[in-house]
């Protein structure tokens, strides 16, 4: 049984449709890389599965629990049980970095302040920070920005991790020991990871799998090596950064092949 699946999930946003029968499978421990254009519903697929959003046909499901049936308790705990990393890691910026790291302890634990404190501390040394927790986020850079929220991620000790466009905004120095937190959360934590990019570079570093969104639908998906070296003409084009190719020619076929 898959970790996370998304069945024939369908979403319009004022007569656009941005998921069209998607379907995505990713298993327990693997790390699973979309790719895709700005605007192609990346992020929009991640906040399904967190049921942020809702699909207006399909299904999504979280350890064979189907998210939309649960309710109160049971979608507290799914909520506790999924570590979110948004794009430009959306800390609360009137809140310290410990405040951020633990809110979700705070708001939805009965765990004492010393333990959250606790915890609050090892999770930001998982992501190499230390004595940090009196500092505002506006003290910090984007990388260190970056590591706070993936740190608040893991402070509820999530099966599930979502990355939404990890490497964005940052230099590819900080963008490298991102990619290399991510490889090393996994191993150390044991997390299920969807990770959302446009950054081939840190796609081939940290897929497991990589899965191309394209038109409301997964068009093709592979290892990294399949991925690189495809025939696909829609991921090729993509994954090269070529200007002219079928998506830019706006085809309508599209051709499903990882070879």
């Amino acid at each position: 049984m898959p970790m996370i699946e998304l069945i024939d999930v369908s979403k319009n946003f004022n007569g656009r449709q941005v998921l069209d029968h998607m379907s995505l499978n990713v298993e327990e421990g693997e790390t699973k890389v979309i790719i895709g254009r700005s605007g192609v519903g990346k992020s929009v697929t991640l906040k399904h599965i967190v049921r942020l959003f809702e699909p207006d046909a399909g299904i999504v499901k979280v350890e064979g629990r189907n998210v939309l049936s649960l309710r109160g308790k049971e979608l507290n705990e799914l909520h506790m049980q999924i570590g979110m990393v948004f794009q430009g890691g959306a800390l609360f910026d009137s809140m310290t970095v410990g405040e951020n790291v633990g809110f979700l302890l705070r708001e939805h634990t009965t765990f004492s302040t010393t333990e959250i404190e606790r915890r609050v501390k090892e999770s930001l040394a998982l992501v190499g920070l230390y004595n940090i927790e009196s500092y505002l986020p506006s003290d910090l850079s984007g990388g260190m920005k970056k590591r706070v929220a993936l740190a608040r991620a893991i402070c509820t000790k999530p099966k599930i991790i979502l990355y939404d466009e990890p490497t964005t905004g940052v230099d590819p120095i900080t963008a490298d020991a991102i990619n290399l937190l991510i490889d090393e959360l996994h191993d150390k934590l044991k997390v299920t990871s969807i990770v959302v990019t446009h950054d081939m570079r840190s796609a081939y570093k940290v897929a497991d799998r990589i899965a191309m969104l394209y038109d409301g639908k997964i068009i093709a998906e592979g290892t990294p090596d399949e991925i690189r070296y495809t025939h696909n003409p829609y991921v090729h084009q993509f994954i090269t950064g070529a200007a002219h190719g079928p998506i830019t020619e706006g085809q309508s076929s599209i051709v499903k092949n990882t070879d």
